[in-house]
């Protein structure tokens, strides 16, 4: 009890007296080399056949090294003391409530999958587009697909081999229909109630996700309409021939719009990703495409791809604990003072800041969670609302991860597909779209 208030009252003084640190912001730099360095030798210098040079440096490593340097650092707080600022980064409220639903999230999204849900919700939506939209439908059918979800990577895997088919038969570009793929996923996961980088942006900004939908909405629908129109053009060009028939189960589809709709309501998160998870039950077992077996072994699997999220979560929460005490997020602050004076330059800030993380990590969800307590105090002094700071950084990361090369994304849409990922690039519409509306939206704000 006693070395607690002693620590309490060192505490207070040492935020009393913190000042802008430059050198506290090293556990960043070391990630980057180590994560960044690992990724661009790999992926470019010596490519390793068959695989993902950004994923031979496991992003959990780096930040541990970063950690450590973490730690070494500042020797006027001893170990204890830093473990006690490690442990309320992570006991954060918003923290704990973003690790609850990522592994809800992760056993909806196990389960939607092993009864079928996203094959036959595609499925149905193909067939009932007429011949000469199958370029735009591609595009929707990714983003609804995307928001039901909640993952842009699960929707790209899903929907690209049955992109690839349809330009296959239907004579059309395999590049420009897996590009629509591409832009359909990150614009669904950008709006999505249940993706990943959703959580990080509204619970590291404690803000309602519903508010962040509606100001995220304003400025992603009017880039996706732009692309509709876009690819409709080029539909129109460049008549298809017959696409194919596609199987799909209407009762196995229906889960999907019912937990959209629960989403967009403003129904609890948490009561959303429940009712799903009953709901694709109920429907695999009717229809037959799950047993108790493979129900609940799917939704284990579900959870356990979340754990790599939380335990980054986790560490970057730690990090970013350490950084803020010795004065690194007011470097941060004094950089961003000194180039950006008013709101919409602080808007500028965040979204700058957002994006060099997401080029850094190519991990969007990732990215918001080390830009997001940054962005939190930018926000606090430049009076932005936290609905809007929300949407800025999940719309930056979802740019900036739908263009880079190297991004999950594109690499597993350019691998099923048999399409280089610099070939893919050109053609990525709906993400350039989305950075002109943001930077119009932040020229345009009015708020004071």
């Amino acid at each position: 009890m006693e070395t607690k208030e002693k620590y309490q009252v060192h505490a207070s003084d040492v935020r009393a007296k913190k000042q802008a640190n430059g050198i506290a912001l090293l556990p960043i730099a070391v990630f980057l080399v180590l994560y960044l360095g690992c990724g661009i030798y790999y992926e470019y210098i010596r490519p390793i056949e068959g695989g993902m040079g950004f994923y031979v440096m496991s992003v959990v490593v780096a930040f541990m090294m970063a950690l450590i340097v973490a730690f070494v650092q500042n020797r006027s707080v001893n170990f204890e003391e830093k473990i006690h600022i490690c442990a309320q980064g992570i006991g954060d409220d918003n923290i704990t409530i973003m690790l609850f639903i990522f592994l809800l999230a992760g056993a909806f999204s196990g389960i939607a999958a092993e009864a079928g849900g996203a094959s036959s919700t595609a499925n149905l939506l193909l067939s009932i587009l007429p011949g000469n939209f199958v370029v735009p439908g591609l595009f929707v059918i990714a983003a609804l697909i995307s928001m039901a979800m909640g993952t842009s990577v699960g929707t790209i895997s899903v929907i690209v081999p049955i992109a690839a088919s349809v330009a296959a038969n239907g004579n059309l570009s395999t590049v420009v229909c897996v590009a629509s793929v591409v832009g359909g996923a990150m614009f669904g996961d950008n709006l999505s109630f249940i993706s990943d980088t959703t959580i990080a942006a509204t619970k590291t900004q404690g803000v309602q996700m519903k508010d962040k939908f509606r100001t995220n909405f304003k400025i992603a629908l009017p880039a996706a309409l732009i692309t509709i129109v876009v690819l409709s053009v080029y539909s129109v060009t460049h008549e298809s021939s017959t696409v194919g028939s596609f199987d799909y189960n209407l009762l196995q589809a229906a889960p999907y719009f019912i937990v959209m709709v629960l989403a967009i309501i403003g129904i609890n998160v948490f009561l959303v990703l429940g009712v799903g998870i009953v709901l694709f039950l109920l429907a695999g077992a009717i229809t037959g495409s799950i047993t108790f077996y493979s129900a609940f072994t799917s939704m284990g699997n579900g959870t356990t791809g979340m754990f790599e999220t939380m335990i980054v979560t986790i560490l970057v929460a730690s990090i970013g604990a350490l950084i803020r005490e010795n004065g690194g997020f007011e470097a941060i602050l004094a950089f961003v003072r000194g180039h950006f004076k008013t709101r919409r330059g602080g808007m500028m800030g965040i979204g700058l800041i957002t994006m060099l993380m997401d080029m850094a990590t190519a991990n969007n969800t990732v990215a918001i969670v080390m830009a997001g307590p940054i962005a939190k105090q930018i926000s606090d002094e430049y009076k932005i609302e936290p609905a809007k700071t929300a949407s800025l950084l999940d719309s930056c990361s979802c740019i900036m991860q739908g263009i880079i090369p190297y991004g999950a994304q594109i690499l597993i849409a350019s691998g099923l597909s048999g399409v280089g990922s610099i070939t893919l690039l050109p053609f990525l519409i709906y993400p350039y779209l989305l950075l002109v509306c943001l930077v119009v939206s932040i020229v345009t704000d009015k708020g004071k």
